[in-house]
This record gives structure tokens, C-alpha cells and sequence, in this order.
């Protein structure tokens, strides 16, 4: 193996104190900081990924509010949930955990989150704002990603980025974040579907997967020496894989993030910064 290991651990852990600390002065003038979850049903990973965010926001001192609604819960009662945390002046921000179970749309339950409280920074106001480069939250994936790219020095400015991956969870707000004024990378957003995907990819300083496809991503689709992020998680019978074949493509990537462990922690990390964010401190 060549390629430098970008361990979003070790990046997630210095994020968490810089909000502890952050937590903490607002304490110390009387504002608490609360952060919640909405949960719909029963789905296990969804329940993982939400007991950990509720650690990650006690750990930093936050006060964490867990609500979780059945599987067969209809449009009334989660639109019920969502003006209910809205309305809650202990709750500073608060996430809607995704997937909902079929019929609901997940779309009109974000749009019904106050943007002011939106800890996963989907709400359509604030990707607006991304797109006009005025401070909010931010989507809590590709900040985590720009985190660890700015913890370990990789250049961003001048680079040329290619994002294989379309959604508006990862993809395009990634691609926008990298090309605002400040970051200046060159960016090319693609999919599964662009022709010649491999040639384009080995044309990448810093090379995105967001496929959702496991181990899609082998040596062929790396430049020798590119920084590699790979966001994808599937879950199969030897454990959590990445859109990246890791072992092959470290032999030729210059750095590279390993699932688990990479860009997965960063993700709860940066929910903790828009809550931070939502209840006032400096910094979007």
C-alpha cells in the first residue's frame, strides 16, 4: 500500500472539541444547545446512525432529543412532529433521519423544517443560499468531506475535481461548495451513466465516489498519486464496503479514505456544526 490513509476519525474528533468549546462558551452566557432526531419506523442502520448522532451530541456537551415515530405513521403525524420541533425552543436544530418509509415524501417533510433549525442543511432556503455563497448550514457529507481535504493539506484551489455521483445529498452541493470563490477547484460532476466514466476519472487531482455502487471504483478509474474520497457505504456479508476497491486503488492513489472510517464520521461531526451554527456561533 502507497497511498496516505485520510482517517475522518481523527478529523471528527478535532470537530467534535472545536464544538464542545463552542457549546461551552454559549453555556457559559446562558444558551443551551439542544439537538434532536426524527425517526419514522424502524429501519436498523437508520437506528445506528441516530444512536450515534445522539452520542456524538451529548459527548459535546449538547442536550439530545430522541423522537421516533412507527412505520406506519402517516403525512399528519410526521407534518405533526415536524411543527412540534420547530415550535420547541430547546431544540436548536434538529435532523429528519433519511429514509422514510415508503409514501411519505421525503422532500415535503424537509421543506417543512424551519431553515433556521435545519442540522443536516438540506432545507431548500439554505441550498439556496449555498448556491449564492451566503452563510448557513451547510450539507453535513460534503462539509465533512472539505474538512478532511483541509485537515491533511490536500490542494484544492487549482485542482481539478471529478464527483461521480449526482445526489443532492452529496454530488451537486459538493460540486457547488468546491467551485465557490475561495476553494476554486475546477469541478466535473458525472454519474454512472457518463460516457468514457474511467478516462474522465483518471483525469481527476481529487477523485469523488458517490455511487452507492460497491467496490465500483478500481485502480483503472485512478490517477497514480490523485487523492481518492470514497462516500459510498453498502453493507454486505464481510461487513461495511465503499464504492472504492480499497485495497487495489491504495496501491495507486497518492491518499485515500478507507470505509469505515473515513468520510462516515465526518457527517455526524458536521450536524454537530450546524447546530452549533443554529444557535449562533460564527463561522458559515
Amino acid at each position: 500500500m502507497t497511498a496516505r490513509i485520510l482517517s475522518g476519525r481523527e478529523v471528527a474528533a478535532a470537530v467534535r472539541a472545536e464544538v464542545a468549546d463552542g457549546v461551552a462558551s454559549l453555556a457559559a452566557s446562558g444558551r443551551a444547545v439542544g439537538l434532536a432526531t426524527l425517526m419514522v419506523g424502524d429501519d436498523p442502520a437508520s437506528a445506528v446512525y441516530v444512536r450515534n448522532k445522539h452520542r456524538a451530541a451529548a459527548a459535546a456537551g449538547m442536550a439530545s432529543f430522541d423522537h421516533h415515530l412507527p412505520g406506519d405513521a402517516g403525512r399528519q403525524a410526521v407534518e405533526a412532529a415536524v411543527d412540534a420541533l420547530n415550535a420547541d425552543p430547546a431544540v436548536t436544530a434538529f435532523i429528519v433521519q433519511l429514509p422514510l418509509p415508503d409514501g411519505l415524501d421525503a422532500a415535503a417533510v424537509l421543506e417543512r423544517i424551519d431553515p433556521g433549525k435545519d442540522a443536516d442543511g438540506l432545507h431548500p432556503v439554505n441550498l439556496g443560499r449555498l448556491m449564492l455563497g451566503r452563510p448557513g448550514p451547510t450539507p453535513a457529507t460534503p462539509t465533512g468531506i472539505l474538512r478532511v481535504l483541509d485537515h491533511y493539506g490536500i490542494p484544492v484551489a487549482g485542482s481539478r475535481v471529478v464527483i461521480v455521483g449526482r445526489s443532492f445529498l452529496v454530488g451537486r452541493p459538493l460540486a457547488v461548495m468546491l467551485g465557490l470563490k475561495g476553494r476554486d477547484a475546477t469541478v466535473t460532476l458525472a454519474h454512472s451513466r457518463t460516457p468514457q466514466l474511467a478516462d474522465l476519472c483518471r483525469t481527476a487531482d481529487i477523485l469523488v465516489a458517490a455511487v452507492g455502487r460497491p467496490r465500483m471504483f478500481g485502480p483503472e478509474y485512478v490517477r497514480p498519486g490523485a487523492a481518492v474520497v470514497d462516500v459510498g457505504t453498502t453493507r454486505t456479508e464481510e461487513g461495511l464496503v465503499g464504492d472504492v476497491d480499497f485495497d487495489r486503488v491504495a496501491e495507486v492513489a497518492g491518499a485515500i479514505t478507507p470505509v469505515p472510517g473515513g468520510i462516515g464520521p465526518m457527517t455526524i461531526a458536521s450536524l454537530l456544526l450546524n447546530t452549533l451554527w443554529a444557535a449562533g456561533m460564527p463561522g458559515r
